[in-house]
């Protein structure tokens, strides 16, 4: 049985060629459950149902030559404009797009309406970017064939930040990135594996101790690993 929580789902529509790629990612694990319980509202649409060509093409060579292909207007804007609720942030995969970051993810958690647009092919027709586009995002300085995978990174992303999604909301204080910090180190049982030891501190039931030791690592690891989050503290 599904139950909606409509005071707190966010609708999350996807306009790709490859919806099946995205259900199969998203009905597992968490989010999946939040998908069927109706916290998050997620479906992905086929972006071929809106071609009005006999073939149901989507694609066409680009003004002023080179390779491959582009989308076109027609599917897109028909998309765009039969799924949009007003106010609907209309986001766009890319690689040239801003940065996806925790912020960002709780943002976007806010809004009550998302329509991801996964690219194909060499791209989309700029028309469409410049007037129906709202956010352009990218997962990372690489390219991938088409935007599907990365428009599901960004619903996992937005979607643990809504509340009642992860059982526990604790769990997202100590994540990687929030408060500009890499996560610390963390242990389970048994104390002692094949000689390799928990920290002493983790076990004396200390948490004043336990947090400050926790704080300590986070700093020490981002500072190895991420120096470039530390500038602005």
């Amino acid at each position: 049985m599904v139950i909606l929580f409509n005071r707190m789902a966010v609708r999350i529509d996807l306009i790709t060629l490859f919806p099946a790629m995205a259900n199969g990612f998203l009905q597992e694990s968490v989010i999946g459950r939040a998908i069927e319980t109706g916290l998050i509202q997620f479906k992905a649409h086929n972006l071929r149902d809106w071609s009005k060509d006999k073939h149901h093409k989507v694609d066409d060579v680009p003004y002023g030559g080179g390779p491959g292909m582009l989308m076109t207007c027609q599917p897109l804007f028909d998309a765009v404009d039969g799924l949009a609720t007003p106010g609907a942030e209309v986001i766009y995969l890319c690689p040239d797009g801003e940065q996806l970051t925790n912020d960002l993810a709780r943002e976007l958690a806010k809004k009550p309406h998302l329509i991801l647009v996964s690219g194909h092919y060499e791209g989309i027709d700029q028309r469409f970017r410049d007037a129906r586009v709202t956010r352009e995002i990218s997962v990372g300085d690489y390219v991938l064939t088409n935007g599907t995978l990365p428009a599901c990174i960004v619903v996992d992303c937005v979607g643990r930040q809504i509340p009642g999604v992860l059982g526990e909301e604790n769990s997202l204080t100590g994540d990687s990135y929030n408060g500009k910090l890499l996560a610390f180190p963390q242990y389970t049982r048994p104390a002692v594996y094949d000689g390799l030891e928990v920290p002493p501190v983790l076990l004396g039931g200390h948490h004043a101790e336990i947090e400050k030791w926790r704080r300590a690592k986070q700093i020490e690891k981002t500072k190895q690993r991420r120096p470039d989050l530390l500038e602005d503290k």
